[in-house]
């Protein structure tokens, strides 16, 4: 076994890979950028080395930059995780040219099943059924635009060199082909340096359903079972689960048969997912990823296995741990992703600090991230990985319910509430599953947010507290004197009610509360012309009990000079506080102006000033968190300004394109 490894990777991977080689005894070596130099896979490795600036073409996707540091520290292997290196034959050649093990399958494996076309040719020779699709090298436009026409719409376009649903596109109709191809390949390359394209038939309602495969050089292969992936948000996977509901074990047996076929047919060593596009009980091949997987705990909990210790045993050349006969199946397990992003805003990711974070005791956890660390638009934007695991599937989703329940996070936008909407959704629980679920259920698991009354409550109760505790201001002498009627910070008024507002907003809305100290400490609350009688018992760590009329509940308020954020059911109602004496704030203009939505980088510009342009119309796009996002005309006009360049780093709120209404472009 190894006594030193590095980890040429971020995140949770990255802490999860640590803790692995910490049991084992293997001494770790962090790679960091500059956006990473304080966080929390740095801290946990026994060394670190800088590779570069925060862009990850000049850190995490420079080979020579973390050879060097791998040299330097004396590591005897590499384990890239997954994303950026990790399927770069290129980069293993390059480990073993050096003396340095690459943690992955051989560098002919990784070329002939990392590209996503050639893999689907193999397949096809092997006998293994494929979706109906164009995996040629051909790659002009015209070659691809027959090939589309030829398959029929709608397509799915996909990145050939990488996964995790960048440079993939569904074009529903012809007209809308070039554009998706442009952006796709733009995003292919950014992610994986790779621009090449397959186009697919477009499946309506399949299951996402992959096995787990590992190999070693002894001439052991076993499959460690599926994992259902279905569940999905920009074709990225935000929950999943193993073994997959409802399989049947005669259909598990021959994809599992198929799998280790697939990882056999190209000499295959180390971890592998073979991926599977299920519908009506007919199984596709789709691709291979020659690496381990974001959802590798799910098989380890029903397996019992540790795959980073399996990866290293075979890398250090030793037979794989257990034979198939030694496999089985125990119990259920779930895995669900939390992000910064907005599923309001069609899963926009978020950046900022994370205020508070809590997460749960009775789960597992791979995070990579602690509370007062920056989500970036550098990176991929999750914040932690929730896994549990129960005697069967109605018992782990019990788990799941609760332990989302334990979760918390203030700072950025979260699907936290989406997570929970979807554990809680009986469709969920009855196993029924495709790529579709969330776009099908979206009114139920994206309801309207309602603001509760005790969210009121607790926002007005968190600002007359700190008025409470505020230092009078009134003058030294009060301030010396603690029983002077000016030192008091009550509702006391001579000849008035004693009464004073608190003006808060919420999502824009303004809101005033009108208080006045009640009795054995409560207040009397009143907004919308109804009284209610409020009270608070506070603990340090941010969890409030808070009291409305007769009912009771316990939440998490966090309050600041300018805010109160108040967590309730998964949801972050956030409020802010409104001084009467200062002048209402410009709101941000509409209409024509097209704003960065996210800090990132311009990927391309479309229009110039004086095209005419109608609402809809693509105009700029912005590349942040390892995805594009395309921003369009909100109206019928002409382009008056262009206020950004392809290149250009830009913040969020910036103003990119102005159009103004009329013109050529109206009708």
């Amino acid at each position: 076994m190894f006594s030193k490894l590095l980890i040429a990777n971020r995140g949770e991977i990255a802490c999860r890979i640590i803790r692995t080689a910490r049991r084992l005894g293997i001494a770790t070596v962090a790679v960091y950028s500059d956006a990473d130099a304080g966080a929390l896979h740095v801290a946990m490795a026994d060394e670190a080395h800088r590779i570069g600036p925060a862009a990850p073409r000049d850190s995490y996707l420079r080979a020579d930059a973390i050879l060097a540091a791998a040299r330097l520290s004396g590591a005897e292997a590499i384990h890239p995780g997954y994303g950026f290196l990790s399927e770069n034959a290129g980069f293993a050649e390059e480990c073993a040219a050096a003396g340095i093990v690459f943690v992955g399958p051989p560098p002919a494996a990784i070329r002939a099943m990392g590209g996503k076309s050639e893999a689907k040719a193999l397949m096809e020779r092997a006998g293994v059924p494929l979706v109906p699709g164009y995996h040629g090298a051909a790659q002009d436009g015209a070659t691809l635009r027959e090939a589309a026409a030829r398959i029929g719409f709608p397509v799915l376009i996909k990145a050939s060199a990488g996964g995790g649903g960048k440079g993939m596109r569904i074009v529903e109709r012809e007209a809308d082909l070039d554009a998706a191809i442009a952006g796709a390949r733009r995003e292919a390359a950014s992610s994986f340096g790779d621009d090449r394209l397959l186009i697919e038939r477009y499946l309506q309602r399949p299951r996402h359903i992959e096995i787990q495969v590992f190999a070693d050089r002894h001439g052991n292969t076993v499959s460690l079972f599926e994992r259902d992936c279905s569940l999905q948000r920009r074709h990225q996977k935000i929950i999943e689960e193993a073994p997959a509901p409802g399989m049947a074990p005669a259909m598990r047996q021959a994809m599992g048969e198929a799998a280790i076929a697939a990882a056999r047919a190209v000499g295959y060593v180390g971890a592998g997912t073979v991926e599977f596009i299920v519908e009506d009980d007919r199984f596709h091949f789709m691709e291979m990823n020659t690496r381990l997987q974001v959802e590798h705990p799910v098989t380890e909990a029903i397996t019992g296995q540790d795959l980073v210790e399996w990866q290293l045993r075979v890398a250090a050349g030793e037979p794989l741990p257990r034979t198939q006969a030694q496999l089985a199946i125990a119990g259920h397990a779930f895995e669900v992703r939390l992000y910064a992003e907005d599923p309001a805003r069609d899963f926009l990711p978020s950046v900022g600090q994370l205020r508070h974070l809590r997460l749960p005791d009775a789960a597992r956890v791979d995070a990579g991230v602690r509370a007062g660390d920056r989500i970036t638009p550098d990176y991929d934007p999750m914040i932690a990985k929730i896994i549990v695991h129960g005697p069967d599937r109605a018992a782990a989703l019990g788990r799941l319910r609760a332990a989302l329940a334990e979760t918390e996070a203030v700072g950025v936008q979260t699907n936290l509430a989406l997570l929970r909407a979807i554990a809680a959704s009986p469709h969920f629980a009855a196993g029924d599953v495709d790529t579709g679920f969330i776009a099908r259920h979206a009114e139920t698991l994206m309801p309207a947010a309602l603001l509760p009354d005790v969210a009121v409550a607790a926002a007005a109760l968190a600002v007359l507290w700190g008025r409470a505790e505020a230092p009078a201001t009134s003058g030294s002498r009060a301030a010396r004197d603690p029983h002077s009627p000016w030192a008091a910070t009550d509702s006391w008024r001579m000849n008035l009610p004693g009464a004073q507002p608190v003006t808060l907003r919420h999502d824009g809305a303004p809101l005033t509360v009108r208080a006045a100290t009640g009795p054995d400490g409560a207040w009397t609350l009143d907004w919308a012309g109804t009284p209610r009688i409020a009270a608070a018992t506070r603990h340090p760590d941010g969890r409030w009990l808070v009291r409305l009329d007769a009912a009771t509940r316990p939440l998490t308020v966090l309050a600041s000079a300018e805010a109160v954020v108040v967590i309730l059911a998964g949801q972050n109602h956030v409020f802010e506080i409104v001084d009467p004496l200062v002048p209402p704030r410009a709101e941000m203009a509409g209409g024509g102006r097209v704003v960065a939505p996210i800090p990132g980088r311009v990927a391309s510009v479309l229009v110039r000033p004086g095209d005419a342009v109608t609402r809809g119309q693509a105009l700029v796009v912005v590349e942040a968190m390892k995805m594009e996002l395309t921003l369009s005309a909100t109206l019928d006009g002409t382009v008056t300004d262009v206020r950004c360049a392809a290149g250009d780093m830009v913040e969020e709120g910036v103003d990119l394109v102005v159009v103004e209404p009329g013109g050529d472009g109206a009708g």
